[in-house]
């Protein structure tokens, strides 16, 4: 089961969060509640996460500046 986040968003499930890595750099993936995107500090993109369902294309990703 998924908690909200505080802008109720589902928040990713901490084993799945501890799975789940960047496809590009396979570091870590950091949920950012505020914008409901795991963040991959190393590749400098955010996934997005579409009907609670991370979405790891790097395609897909927004560039961090």
């Amino acid at each position: 089961m998924t908690e909200e986040a505080p802008d109720h968003r589902p928040r990713p499930d901490n084993k799945m969060l501890e799975a789940l890595v960047c496809p590009l750099t396979h570091g870590p993936l950091i949920f950012d509640s505020e914008n409901g995107e795991l963040v991959s500090r190393n590749a400098r993109l955010a996934y997005p996460i579409r009907d609670g369902i991370p979405v790891l294309l790097v395609d897909e990703a927004r560039r961090l500046e």
